[in-house]
């Protein structure tokens, strides 16, 4: 049984259906016609990353340089927002801000990987500005940019850092009473071989209190073997497929 729901950001009736970078199916990652398509679609959750510009403009952007997207051989904290916004990456695209998407999709509900340092401070900064703290889920691969984060905006959801997710593993194994201040654990599968979710990790889970939202899942048997597991979001580059099996279970 799904726990309730730590913050309103988590509060959702059914399975949490994530679009990862918007969706790549239809368009690249991390653009606004991806994010534009999984809105269409029914979406409410897109989950995007983070960069800062040299001058503090926070983007939607996964990678730390331009090589894959644009094809440029820079880092993109080392232009300024003038520079990144005349920047195209596959099909002229352009590199969205962080603030546009806020607008653009109002109701949408954004999980937000803060990728690197420089980016932490103009993202606090926007948040407070925007006022969009029930709209945002906070994880990194960064206990401690997760903890900055909180610092600068108060309790807003967040996922477990790699500290986090090691205590929970360890918990998870020993049935350990352990508590988590986290709203959701969000794993892959499997980790270096090893199972992440499970029945057993996700039945833990729930009874401490967490939500689990498994990442990235583009193919429609693991889709519905964590459905089977109970797990309370995925996350998939492919949102039309998603959808039908979310649909297919009276889940959409």
């Amino acid at each position: 049984m799904r726990p309730s729901a730590k913050y309103k950001y988590l509060d959702h009736q059914g399975v949490l259906a994530f679009a990862h970078r918007g969706g790549d199916r239809v368009a690249p990652e991390n653009t606004m016609a991806a994010f534009q398509n999984a809105v269409g679609q029914g979406y409410r959750y897109l989950e995007t990353d983070v960069h800062a510009s040299k001058d503090g403009v926070v983007y939607a952007f996964h990678d730390d340089d331009l090589n894959r997207m644009v094809g440029e051989d820079m880092a993109i904290s080392t232009l300024t927002a003038a520079e990144i916004d005349g920047l195209r990456v596959q099909g002229g695209h352009h590199i969205p801000t962080m603030a546009e998407l806020f607008e653009t999709f109002p109701e949408a509900r954004f999980n937000i990987d803060a990728k690197a340092w420089p980016v932490v401070e103009p993202l606090i900064a926007l948040i407070n500005k925007t006022q969009t703290h029930e709209r945002i889920c906070i994880g990194s691969f960064s206990d401690k940019r997760i903890k900055t984060v909180r610092r600068g905006v108060g309790d807003v959801c967040h996922s477990v850092g790699p500290m986090g997710a090691a205590r929970f593993r360890l918990g998870a194994w020993g049935r350990l009473p352990l508590s988590y201040a986290a709203g959701a654990v969000q794993f892959p599968v499997s980790e270096f071989g090893v199972p992440m979710v499970t029945p057993a990790s996700v039945a833990y889970a729930h009874q401490r209190g967490l939500q689990v939202h498994v990442w990235t899942i583009n193919d429609e048997s693991t889709m519905h073997r964590l459905l089977d597991m109970g797990v309370d979001g995925v996350m998939t580059d492919d949102c039309a497929l998603l959808k039908k099996v979310l649909l297919a279970r009276n889940l959409w």
